[in-house]
């Protein structure tokens, strides 16, 4: 899935005509229309979605002499006085203020001009703190406003007031005043609303441009609330359309259906030296469900580090087989790929299938006899990395593509293996479980199956927080299951703003323990500057174990399975995300024998310590990726807010998940209704989620 295009939800694509680009805005000019470059804003429809990150309640006014030391209040009053008063360094203008109860003074700092603007019997309103200086009270810097007396739509002052995200250039005065004209000049020419009067009426909700209105200059803050409403409707709305839209679409292609009887499933698991988990089974039929249909398949599988994804695969390519097709199976990395190829070849041993692995290393006669016996048809499950998605691979009749960590390919790459006719069926495997509010959005095009079992005699993980004064006792204790014919990871987080301090932090401790704490043991070290085949001959050497100990930072894959690692430590824990700590960790306990991972972090900050704490009390990565999710957000838990894309402009998926399941039943039933959106009334939807 393209998370840039299809997590963003282009609300501000409302307008029929082209919206005017904002540098020809009054009180712009080409130096703010780059500031406003820089956070994502071109034009007026942007500026519309541009919300205030909060809002301050200068509502109401407060008489001077009813003014308490401390209070953030609101005063209205006449000019009595407004002096500049030059000091040693800074130049200071004074003013004094009186209502009908007192006099009450405000100070500015090195703002001359004032004086052109604030003069003695002009009206104003003042919002601040107040503070007691010298026994009188006043305010410092506070929010000012000129004011007619019978003005009743003040911008700053005297109202809910809108507070802005900010970058250098804008600032907060002259944003809201910008704000304020877009709103009452250019609505109507950019904002339309889009959505079903029936819809809006069945859920009382207000029209888009009010709501739009109401979030920038709110009347009250019960209007802000049903304003807030509409907005995060429409987030989970479009976006829950637009994927209905694109699984409908994917629907109506053909692929080929897979005939499937329950002796299949029999004949398959007699050759299995272990029983398949309750949780397998029921997967393994609901994608076989999926794949009997002659439509395609598109589904996700998500399950734990060592859940039995795998197993499954291999069943559906048995499958396959069965009806004539043959299978790719697309890995991320080369040791990955070897060891997957590894795995299938015990699974489907007895079976008549034919595997075989195609990689970047594979060259020369052995590339060519591969690629030949594919395209004859000889070759039923072809296991590789980026290799097979090269022109010259060609396959006979290809029915199921299964991809493994899928964010690893892009959507082109993906895209080359599924534009075939029949469409092949299509399976992602996930071992990063999915929380269910983002399942229902960023997979929502993709119906999803679920292992939660993990199987029998998996051996649970004792997790331990430690501090870096604990590192001889650890080291001792690595030394010890060593000696007991057992292996460890020692992983750094990476850097991402400096991979020059990432490696030079892994290299010194790669020296520090081979000369030190770890002498005479086999340590390995792989990081992000390190060759590709240098990196994949460092894996493959652990994973045989021929080194011990490997030293890695996260930029590379340490998917490899090693039932023999044992021992997991993950230096500055602090800095990951709880799902990716939990990840890791489910590299070890792949065995038979007990395993220890050690979060080793100094880190004394609250956030850090809940993360450590919730992965120290659980190993359900369900639970752990639910409270990752409310802990980072959706943006940092898909590993996408560098990307500057904004996952939803008001919504917020733990905060917001009933709207989510009311929006995406919306979505489900206009679509029920209007399958392909031709009723006059749906035509902006229609071109908006298209």
């Amino acid at each position: 899935m393209d998370l840039a295009s299809d997590m963003h939800t282009k609300t501000t694509e409302t307008a029929p005509q082209s919206p005017k680009p904002v540098r020809y805005l009054k009180g712009v000019g080409p130096r703010k229309a780059e500031a406003f470059k820089r956070i994502g804003i071109e034009n007026v429809s942007d500026l519309f979605y541009f919300f205030p990150r909060r809002y301050e309640d200068r509502s109401h006014f407060v008489k001077i002499s009813d003014v308490k030391i401390g209070a953030f209040v609101t005063l209205q009053g006449k000019v009595v006085s407004a002096q500049l008063k030059p000091l040693k360094r800074l130049k200071l203008f004074e003013m004094w203020i009186q209502d009908d109860t007192g006099l009450f003074s405000a100070i500015w700092f090195n703002q001359p001009y004032l004086k052109r603007i604030i003069h003695e019997n002009t009206h104003i309103i003042i919002s601040g703190k107040a503070e007691l200086y010298q026994n009188r009270l006043q305010m410092t810097q506070p929010e000012y406003e000129i004011i007619d007396i019978d003005e009743e739509n003040p911008v700053h002052t005297g109202r809910i007031t809108p507070i802005y995200p900010l970058t250098e250039g804008l600032f907060q005065r002259s944003l809201r005043v910008i704000m304020k004209s877009v709103v009452e000049h250019e609505m109507d020419k950019c904002v339309q609303d889009y959505l079903p009067a029936s819809i809006q009426k069945r859920l009382h909700f207000m029209g888009l441009p009010t709501a739009v209105r109401q979030l920038h200059f709110p009347e009250s803050f019960e209007m802000l609330e049903e304003a807030r409403k509409r907005l995060i409707f429409d987030d989970f709305f479009l976006l829950g359309l637009r994927l209905m839209r694109k699984q409908q679409t994917v629907k109506r292609k053909k692929a080929i259906p897979f005939q499937y009887a329950a002796d299949t499933l029999k004949e398959f698991t007699a050759r299995l030296p272990f029983q398949l988990t309750k949780d397998q089974e029921t997967v393994i039929r609901e994608i076989a469900g999926d794949m009997s249909q002659p439509a395609p398949m598109t589904r996700l599988l998500q399950g734990e580090v060592g859940s039995g994804k795998t197993v499954v695969a291999a069943f559906m390519m048995a499958l396959a087989k069965r009806n004539q097709c043959q299978s790719v199976f697309l890995i991320p990395t080369e040791v990955l790929a070897e060891q997957h190829m590894e795995t299938m070849t015990k699974i489907l041993k007895g079976t008549a299938l034919k595997v075989a692995l195609l990689t970047a290393s594979i060259t020369g006669e052995e590339r060519v006899r591969v690629l030949e016996q594919l395209a004859s048809g000889g070759i039923d499950v072809l296991v590789g990395t980026h290799a097979v998605l090269q022109e010259t691979v060609q396959f006979k009749n290809l029915g199921l593509v299964v991809i493994d960590e899928q964010h690893k390919f892009g959507v082109k790459q993906r895209s080359q293996l599924l534009a075939r006719v029949p469409r092949p069926h299509l399976l992602i495997m996930s071992a990063t479980p999915i929380p269910r509010t983002l399942g229902l959005t960023v997979y929502g095009d993709f119906d999803i199956s679920t292992i939660r079992e993990l199987p029998k005699g998996r051996q649970p993980i004792k997790t331990v927080s430690i501090s870096s004064v604990d590192e001889s006792k650890l080291m001792t204790t690595i030394r010890a299951k060593v000696a007991q014919g057992e292996q460890a990871y020692i992983i750094f987080p990476m850097i991402e703003e400096n991979q020059k301090n990432e490696l030079q932090a892994a290299v010194q401790e790669y020296d520090r323990l081979k000369n030190g704490p770890l002498k005479s043991i086999p340590i390995g070290l792989v990081h992000g500057r390190l060759g590709y085949e240098d990196r994949e001959r460092v894996m493959e050497s652990f994973r045989k174990g021929l080194i011990k100990i490997l030293i890695a930072t996260t930029v590379v894959e340490v998917g490899v399975d090693n039932p023999n690692a044992t021992v997991m430590v993950i230096k500055h824990a602090e800095r990951f995300g709880l799902s990716q700590l939990h990840q890791i960790r489910g590299r070890i306990g792949r065995g038979v024998k007990p395993s220890v991972c050690y979060l080793v972090s100094d880190h004394q900050a609250e956030d850090a310590l809940k993360r450590i704490k919730i992965l120290t009390q659980s190993q359900d990565g369900f639970e752990i990726a639910e409270e990752d999710l409310k802990l980072r957000g959706p943006g940092e838990f898909l590993g996408v807010r560098q990307s500057g894309v904004p996952f939803f402009k008001i919504a917020h998926l733990s905060r917001d998940h009933e709207w989510l399941k009311i929006a995406r039943q919306e979505a489900k039933n206009l679509l029920q209704t209007d399958p392909d959106l031709n009723a006059s009334e749906h035509q902006r939807l229609k071109e908006m989620t298209g």
